[in-house]
């Protein structure tokens, strides 16, 4: 078939296109659309998770003192309970330092992500002190315990996720 005049798209088309326009809302209109679908944004507490975590090294620990080697409070239990400390603690130290800063007289988005980052240095500082601290101090750790309930607390995200 041969093409026809005028069958050709226009010069324009194959320009940049033009950008659309973005609309900023306020935090009032952001508000009323949250309220409208409320159960769609759902507000998740960070504390939440750190709830979570702790009661993953509950279970875990139980776990740990059912099928360690004595049955009862062991030394599996201990590392049990060692390994959701080092996930606990720091999560609960950043959420103290974003509490702190929301808090603030003067919050703008840079202190905030100050703040953030700063939080995120102390939880990665304080996990390093805490595992390097029980490798040294704490004699016969049993790092299977410890690192099994350490991954599962720190994975408690995934469980907020489904509380939601």
């Amino acid at each position: 078939m041969i093409p026809q005049k005028n069958q050709f798209s226009e010069v324009n088309e194959w320009d940049e296109p033009e950008e659309e326009a973005i609309r900023v809302y306020s935090k009032e209109e952001i508000v009323a659309l949250q309220q409208n679908n409320a159960a769609k944004y759902r507000a998740l507490s960070p504390w939440k998770i750190v709830l979570a975590q702790m009661l993953i090294t509950a279970i875990s620990m139980v776990f740990w003192s059912i099928f360690g080697e004595p049955v009862g409070v062991s030394l599996y239990t201990q590392s049990a309970f060692l390994g959701g400390l080092i996930s606990v603690l720091p999560s609960t130290l950043f959420l103290i330092r974003l509490e702190l800063a929301k808090k603030s007289q003067i919050l703008n988005p840079g202190r905030f992500l100050a703040a953030l980052v700063s939080g995120e240095f102390i939880k990665i500082v304080v996990t390093l002190m805490l595992f390097i601290g029980i490798a040294y101090l704490v004699p016969g750790v049993l790092w299977v315990p410890l690192l099994v309930t350490y991954l599962l607390a720190l994975k408690c995200v995934w469980l907020a996720w489904l509380w939601r």
